[in-house]
C-alpha cells in the first residue's frame, strides 16, 4: 500500500480487432487510446483526449517524418465527443504524444505531480500496449509501467462481486451512475466479442469511468487509490529447488519455440505479465538438444489466465502454441537439488553459455585459455569467477559427458564469447549457446541421476545358459532392407523404385522407420510373398536410384534380403550383426542398428513369428536354489491384451540399441522375445565405458585372447558392447579374469 496519488488517467484502448473480455488476443494493432485526467485531491475532471493512430501509406519518407504527428482541435460541429483529438502515424510516435500530452496537462494543473493510470480491467495495458511493443522492439514510457485497475479498486467496496463479470457498465449500475452507455455498447449484451469496437464508445467509456472514479471518492465509500498494479520491467532468472512448491494454476507449457530462443525471449514474448523468479525453463530432448517447447511459471493465477489468451501469438514467423501445465511438470524441468549447481547459480546477473562436444579429458586452464583473446586481438571475455565461473557435467561415476556450462559478467562479453562458436579445442570443434539456469539444473539432472532401469542386472547363478540376441539363423528371408533412403521419400516413392516388384509387397508390407521426432530415418522393410522375388529384387535394385516427389532429392539406396523375424527384431528395439551376401563402402557392418520404438506409423501386419523361449534354469541348477529354481523353471507369461508378443516368451529390454525411433509396427511396448539359447555353451558379456575413438573390434579381440570368440557375433552399439563368446572348454567362471583387463581404459565387465 502506497499512498494516494494526486492525479489518476482514467485509460481506454481499442484495437482494429476484438473487444471487451478478447481485447488482445487477436494480436491486432493499437488504433484508439482515449483518456481523461482525474483530480483526486479535489474531486475534478479534466478534458478527455482521444488519439487516433492510422498508419502511413505514404512510400514518401520525409513526407512520413513531416506529418507524423498532428494535433487537430475539434469544435462542436466535431463527429467526435472528445474534446482534443490527436493523430500519429504510428505506434511508437503515439506512444511519445500520450506521455507529452499528459505532461504537459499534469504540469499546466498545478496541484500536484504523482500521476497514475487506471483502466478497466488488465487488459489495455498488460495485453496491448506492452505486446504490441514488445514485438515492434519499442521502449514503452514509465507511465505504462504501473496502473489501477478500476475493477479491483471497485470490489474493495462490494467483495460480492465477481470481478471477471465486472464491466464499466456493471460498475456504474451498481453505484447508480448516469450513462448512456447501454444504449450504444454493453459488453455482457454482445453477440459477438470478436466484432470491432465502434469508435465513439471508447469515448463515452472514459467519460462513465471517470464518474465512477468521482463516485467512489465520494460519501459513503472515500475510497482512496492506492493499490498500484506493476508490469515487470524485467525478466530475473535464479533457480529453483525440487522441494518447492508450485501452483498448477500458474504454469503453462510454450510449444514451437525457436531452437534458438533464450528465457529472456520467451519473456519478451509474455511481456506484460509478471513472470516469477526464474520461471521460465527451456526443455531438452533425449539427446540434450532443446526441443523448442518451454515451461512458464508466473506470479499467480490471473497472469497465467491472461498468457493463455496469446496462444497461436508470434515470435518472429513461427506462432507460439499455449497451454496449461502442472507444477511437477516444471519442477521437473527447472527442479534441483544439487548444492554445486546452487553455488554456481547463486551469482545473479550472470550471463550463461553453454559448452557442447568437449574433450573428455578438458580443464578449467584450456577452458580459460580458449575464451583468451589470441595474438592480435582485442576483444576479451574474461570468465566471471576464473575457475568458479566454470562448471562441467558429469555422470554420476564421475566421467565427464562433454558439457560446461560458463559465467560471464556482462552481455557484451558473452556476445564475444559466443563468436567462438565451432573452434577448436584440442582436436574437436566447440558449440556455443546462450543457455539460462533452468537449463543448467535439467542437464545436471538428466546426467547426475541414476537411470531408472538398471542397464546390466547381475547374474543369478554362474551356470546361466548362454542367451543370444539374435534370430535363429536359417529363417526364410522374404523380406526386403532398404537403407539409405531419401529423407523426403514417402511409400509412393518406394512403391515406384520396386517397379515390377511391387505386385509382389504383402498387403500392408511397407515399413517406414521413424526417429525420435518422427520424421523418416532413411530405412525401411518390405514384406515380400515370396523368397525368390525377395532375392530378385535385392539383386536387382541394390545401389540403384531412388527419387522422391515431394523433394527434389535422389539417392542410390542398398538393398537387403532378410527374415521375418530379423525385421521383427529391428521394428522392437533389436539390434543385427550378421553380415549379408552384399558387400558396401559404409564404415557400418552388417545391417546396422535400429532404434527401440517410441512413436510408429501402421502400415504392416500385426504380429511376427518368434521361436520359444526356453527355461531360465536348467532342471539340475534349479534344484539347487528352491523355491527360486523352481518360478525360474517356469517363465512368468505376460498378462493379456499384448497380441504382438507369444504369452510364453521371455522378453529382455534392449538397453544397448540407440534410443528411439521406428517404425511402422507395431505400436506396444519396446519389448522383444529371446531367441532359443545357442548349441554350444557360451557367455554373454556388456562392456560399457569403451572409449569412442577405439578401433572397435581389433581392440576387444585383444582384450579377450586366450577366450576363443569368433568375430561376427561382436557388436557395438553406442559406448558399449554386447559380444557372444564362444568358450569352449574354458570354464565359465573363469570369466572375472576377464572382467579385470582394460580395453585403452578401465571397463566395467558383467556378465550376463
Amino acid at each position: 500500500m502506497t499512498a494516494q496519488v494526486d492525479y489518476l488517467v482514467v485509460l481506454f484502448t481499442a484495437t482494429s480487432g476484438a473487444s471487451g473480455d478478447l481485447l488482445g488476443s487477436d494480436e491486432k494493432e493499437l488504433v484508439q487510446l482515449v483518456w481523461q485526467l482525474v483530480d483526486l485531491n479535489n474531486e475534478k475532471l479534466g478534458k478527455v483526449n482521444e488519439l487516433i493512430i492510422k498508419p502511413d501509406l505514404s512510400e514518401s519518407t520525409e513526407e512520413k517524418e513531416d506529418k507524423d504527428v498532428v494535433e487537430e482541435a475539434v469544435d462542436g460541429e466535431s463527429g467526435s465527443k472528445a474534446d482534443s483529438v490527436f493523430t500519429a502515424t504510428s505506434f511508437e510516435s503515439a506512444l511519445n504524444l500520450f506521455h507529452l500530452q499528459l505532461t504537459n496537462e499534469v504540469n499546466s494543473a498545478g496541484a500536484g505531480t504523482s500521476v497514475c493510470l487506471c483502466t478497466d480491467g488488465q487488459l489495455h495495458i498488460r495485453q496491448v500496449i506492452h505486446p504490441e511493443a514488445a514485438s515492434k522492439n519499442i521502449l514503452v514510457p514509465d507511465c505504462f509501467y504501473t496502473f489501477m485497475d478500476l475493477r479491483k479498486e471497485f470490489k474493495t467496496h462490494f467483495p460480492t462481486s465477481d470481478l471477471k463479470a465486472l464491466n464499466v457498465h456493471a460498475m456504474a449500475d451498481f453505484l447508480s451512475v448516469p450513462s448512456k452507455l447501454s444504449a450504444i455498447w454493453d459488453p455482457s449484451d454482445s453477440v459477438d466479442p470478436s466484432a470491432v469496437l465502434p469508435s465513439e464508445v471508447a469515448v463515452e467509456q472514459v467519460q462513465v469511468m471517470a464518474r465512477i472514479v468521482l463516485a467512489l471518492l465520494a460519501q459513503p465509500f472515500v475510497h482512496t487509490f492506492s493499490s498500484q498494479e506493476r508490469v515487470s520491467e524485467k525478466f530475473e532468472t535464479g533457480t529453483c529447488s525440487k522441494m518447492e512448491k508450485v501452483c498448477d494454476s500458474t504454469v503453462i507449457r510454450a510449444r514451437g519455440l525457436p531452437w534458438q530462443s533464450s528465457d529472456q525471449d520467451i519473456a519478451r514474448f509474455f511481456r506484460g505479465l509478471n513472470i516469477a523468479k526464474g520461471g521460465v525453463a527451456l526443455c531438452l530432448n533425449a539427446q540434450g538438444r532443446r526441443n523448442g517447447e518451454a515451461l512458464v511459471r508466473f506470479i499467480n493465477e490471473e497472469h497465467r489466465d491472461l498468457a493463455l489468451q496469446r496462444h497461436k501469438h508470434h515470435m518472429g514467423n513461427r506462432y507460439i502454441e499455449v497451454y496449461k501445465a502442472t507444477g511437477e511438470d516444471f519442477l521437473k524441468i527447472a527442479g534441483g537439488t544439487s548444492n554445486e549447481v546452487a553455488m554456481f547459480l547463486s551469482r545473479e546477473d550472470q550471463i550463461i553459455v553453454r559448452m557442447r562436444g568437449l574433450p573428455f579429458t578438458a580443464t578449467h586452464e584450456q577452458v580459460l585459455s580458449f575464451f583468451s583473446p589470441g595474438e592480435g586481438l582485442k576483444e576479451t571475455c574474461p570468465i566471471s569467477g576464473g575457475q568458479d565461473g566454470i562448471l562441467f557435467v558429469r555422470y554420476p561415476d564421475g566421467r565427464p559427458t562433454g558439457d560446461a556450462f560458463v559465467l560471464f559478467a556482462c552481455e557484451e562479453h558473452a556476445q564475444c564469447a559466443l563468436r567462438k562458436h565451432k573452434e577448436i579445442l584440442g582436436r574437436r570443434y566447440i558449440e556455443l549457446f546462450k543457455s539460462t539456469a533452468a537449463e543448467v539444473q535439467q542437464v545436471l539432472n538428466r546426467y547426475s541421476s541414476a537411470p531408472l532401469i538398471p542397464v546390466a542386472p547381475a547374474p543369478l547363478v554362474s551356470v546361466l545358459p548362454a542367451v543370444s540376441l539374435l534370430p535363429p539363423p536359417g529363417g526364410m528371408r522374404d523380406c526386403l532392407r532398404l537403407r539409405g533412403l531419401p529423407y523426403t521419400a514417402s511409400v509412393e516413392d518406394i512403391l515406384n523404385f520396386l517397379g515390377e516388384f511391387t505386385q509382389d509387397v504383402r498387403q500392408h508390407g511397407v515399413h517406414m522407420v521413424l526417429n525420435q521426432q518422427g520424421r523418416p530415418s532413411g530405412d525401411c522393410f518390405i514384406q515380400m510373398t515370396s523368397l525368390e522375388r525377395a532375392l530378385q529384387a535385392s539383386q536387382r535394385l541394390h545401389k540403384q536410384v531412388m527419387f522422391s516427389q515431394r523433394g527434389s532429392n535422389s539417392r542410390y539406396v542398398e538393398v537387403f534380403p532378410c527374415s521375418a523375424e530379423e525385421m521383427g527384431l529391428v521394428l522392437m528395439g533389436g539390434s543385427l550383426a550378421h553380415t549379408h551376401t552384399h558387400t558396401h563402402t559404409r564404415s557400418r557392418s552388417g545391417t546396422g542398428l535400429s532404434p527401440p520404438p517410441c512413436k510408429s506409423r501402421r502400415i504392416s501386419p500385426s504380429s511376427y513369428p518368434f521361436s520359444p523361449a526356453p527355461p531360465v534354469l536348467p532342471c539340475e541348477a534349479a534344484a539347487l536354489y528352491p523355491p527360486m529354481g523352481q518360478v525360474l523353471l517356469s517363465p512368468h507369461a505376460l498378462p493379456p491384451g499384448h497380441p504382438y508378443y507369444p504369452a510364453s516368451a521371455q522378453l529382455y529390454m534392449n538397453y544397448t540399441a540407440y534410443y528411439p525411433s521406428p517404425p511402422g509396427s507395431p505400436t506396444t511396448i519396446g519389448f522383444f522375445p529371446s531367441p532359443s539359447s545357442m548349441s554350444s555353451p557360451g557367455g554373454l558379456v556388456r562392456m560399457p565405458g569403451l572409449t569412442y575413438n577405439s578401433s572397435g573390434v581389433k581392440d576387444l579381440i585383444n582384450a579377450v585372447q586366450g577366450y576363443p570368440s569368433p568375430v561376427e557375433p561382436v557388436s557395438l552399439p553406442s559406448s558399449s558392447l554386447i559380444g557372444q563368446s564362444s568358450l569352449g572348454d574354458a570354464p565359465l567362471m573363469s570369466f572375472p579374469a576377464l572382467m579385470t583387463k582394460p580395453v585403452g581404459q578401465y571397463l566395467d565387465l558383467t556378465l550376463l
